[in-house]
């Protein structure tokens, strides 16, 4: 079994320092596709009214933006179950062994 490490061993250990880099690039990834996605809605609502009123068929009560505003919801649960997906095969291992590593 590998020493505990103190804090600033582990900070400066580059394997601690590639896994807080993926994290990182993965989580800001999956945020700016997310705030596009959302703030994207957001912004159809402020500036193009119109299009999301159309009826989406003439014998429809519903609107185009009815089934946006649905995909806008469901994929926010497909970005969340990426994360997911990706810190339960990736992720989750990779720290594990940083902390085989030092010693907790």
């Amino acid at each position: 079994m590998a020493k505990n490490k103190t804090a600033l061993e582990i900070l400066d250990d580059p394997d601690f320092k590639a896994l807080v880099s993926k994290k990182n690039t993965v989580s800001l990834i999956l945020t700016i596709l997310e705030f596009v996605l959302y703030f994207g809605f957001v912004g159809l609502i402020a500036y193009n009214k119109p299009f999301l009123a159309q009826k989406m068929s003439p014998d429809s009560d519903t609107t185009i933006g009815i089934p946006i505003a649905v995909l806008t919801i469901v994929f926010s649960w497909v970005l969340t179950a990426i994360y997911i997906f990706w810190a339960n095969a990736s992720y989750d291992k990779d720290v594990q062994k940083v902390k085989d590593k030092m010693g907790g």
